[in-house]
């Protein structure tokens, strides 16, 4: 075959020369059968002909240590969003575990009733059977030796005859309940066992995005790492004014001393206290320190109260940061506010303005 998979009677002439070429030589014409030169990359660099650039890529630039912080930030507060929805499968999960549980205690005890009321028509058919025997009442008062005493046991039996109706009525109404009580179950098992997959499955999103972030950590200097991992807030416009530091409600004191007393404990995805906190479980712990019951994710607590602008933040209020309101953190007057950063970190007090504001809400 020849050139574009032509047979050779098709293929195409060559272009002849152009006149100003007439003055080269000629070249050797090649045998048919001659193999054909070919010279490989291998054959290249054996002969030192390539040269070194040639041969590997160059390198991927090194990020800058803003890059890489840049990037971290987001990854965390991937971490922290994922975080939040593992917070909230994990109370689904306790939630729907108790309610599993105090079903299968009602199956248990409505089955308990049901044995020991079959247990007891059992005894009264045995009764029965002994007292009547095969002759029948009147043959057996007949026959007898003391008439009064199978007169009594007959008497006896009749009046059982109504406890036996009782208690067929009531085996009934405890095996309907059980039965009852089963079906009810069934559905909280289910969806016990899908909040459960949700769990394992945002724990393995938040360990992800977690180890993303450790990957791009490890490959910096030690002093670029502490730069990064200092946390300071990335450059560009505040809040808006900072508050006048209103006086704190009663309530709202007793729940920044909590918090207060919480500094330096580490941060731990997941955690709700006492030896360590996510953002959420923290200000949970502080305001049920305060008496007050807050919802467990940041997307329930921002429910939780009034919207309270940032110029009128007073101690105790909860101030919410991102977009996807996925972090926390409560107001201790000052212009800062204490919380549970990030994986790597403790609890700690902050400028108010420590990442962008969603907006702030006053619990009580």
């Amino acid at each position: 075959m020849c050139a574009y998979g032509l047979p050779p009677s098709h293929a195409p002439h060559p272009a002849p020369l152009h006149p100003a070429h007439h003055h080269r030589r000629p070249r050797a014409r090649r045998h048919p059968n001659a193999p054909a030169a070919v010279v490989t990359t291998a054959a290249l660099s054996a002969l030192g002909l390539l040269l070194p650039h040639q041969a590997a890529a160059a390198p991927a630039p090194r990020p800058s240590v803003e890059e890489v912080r840049a990037r971290v930030d987001e990854l965390h507060r991937q971490a922290g969003s994922a975080t939040q929805a593992y917070d909230a499968a994990a109370e689904r999960t306790a939630r729907q575990g108790a309610l599993l549980s105090e079903l299968m205690d009602q199956v248990a005890r409505t089955t308990q009733k049901l044995n020991e009321t079959r247990r007891l028509l059992g005894s009264y058919a045995a009764d029965r059977y002994r007292g009547a025997g095969p002759l029948g009442g009147t043959a057996t008062l007949l026959l007898s030796d003391d008439p009064q005493a199978v007169f009594a046991q007959t008497h006896l039996l009749n009046r059982l005859g109504g406890r036996e109706d009782a208690l067929l009525g009531e085996y009934a109404a405890a095996r309907a309940e059980t039965a009852r009580r089963r079906r009810e179950a069934a559905p909280v098992h289910a969806e016990l066992e899908r909040a459960q997959e949700e769990l394992r499955l945002r724990k393995g999103e938040v360990q992800g995005r977690l180890a993303e972030a450790n990957a791009l950590l490890a490959k910096l200097t030690r002093p670029e790492r502490a730069r990064v991992e200092a946390g300071r807030p990335p450059a560009g416009p505040g809040p808006g004014p900072l508050p006048a530091d209103a006086p704190a409600s009663a309530a709202g004191a007793r729940a920044v001393a909590f918090a207060r007393a919480q500094l330096g404990k580490p941060y731990v995805w997941g955690a709700a206290g006492p030896n360590s906190y996510d953002c959420s479980g923290l200000t949970q712990a502080a305001w049920r320190a305060a008496g007050v019951t807050l919802p467990r994710t940041t997307w329930d607590q921002v429910k939780a109260g009034p919207r309270i602008g940032i110029s009128r933040l007073r101690p105790g209020d909860l101030v919410f940061y991102y977009g996807d309101i996925s972090h926390v953190g409560i107001y201790v007057g000052g212009g800062r506010m204490i919380h549970a950063p990030r994986p790597g970190t403790h609890v700690r007090e902050d400028p108010v303005a420590y990442q962008p504001v969603y907006g702030s809400v006053r619990p009580g």
